[in-house]
């Protein structure tokens, strides 16, 4: 994430509030936790080599969490508990959430889809002050 307006996501603009506090925690050395998968997801949507560039440069300075077997086993009872549900989740974020869940670590984000998945889940999602 940087201040010149480009979050690293097209859909998502630097003045939504999970991205300031990703920069405050960032500029303030606060604790922010990643994941390969995270990485991954936002390279496999950048234009050109700059971005990609800088997302992986920004990113290898925060610690990743690496998903273990339970993790993927938790994950795959978070998108049965969806779907029963009649949710469709993505693998990659039925991963991040059960990463979150196993290391009690609030998600911040911007995708709505956290949301729904965190009525079959124990996710706790950050939400912005009112």
């Amino acid at each position: 994430m940087t201040h010149d307006g480009w979050a690293g996501r097209r859909d998502q603009p630097v003045h939504h509030p999970a991205t300031q506090l990703l920069l405050g925690l960032l500029e303030s050395d606060g604790d922010v936790y990643t994941s390969g998968l995270v990485v991954q997801e936002l390279l496999q949507g950048v234009s050109g080599p700059r971005h990609r560039d800088e997302i992986i440069r920004r990113f290898r300075y925060l610690p990743a969490l690496t998903p273990d077997l339970d993790d993927h086993i938790r994950a795959a009872e978070i998108q049965a508990a969806c779907r029963r549900g009649g949710i469709q989740i993505k693998t990659v974020d039925a991963l991040l959430a059960s990463l979150c869940i196993r290391w009690k670590l609030p998600m911040v984000t911007a995708d709505r889809d956290f949301t729904h998945l965190a009525r079959f889940a124990p996710l706790e999602l950050w939400t912005p002050q009112a």
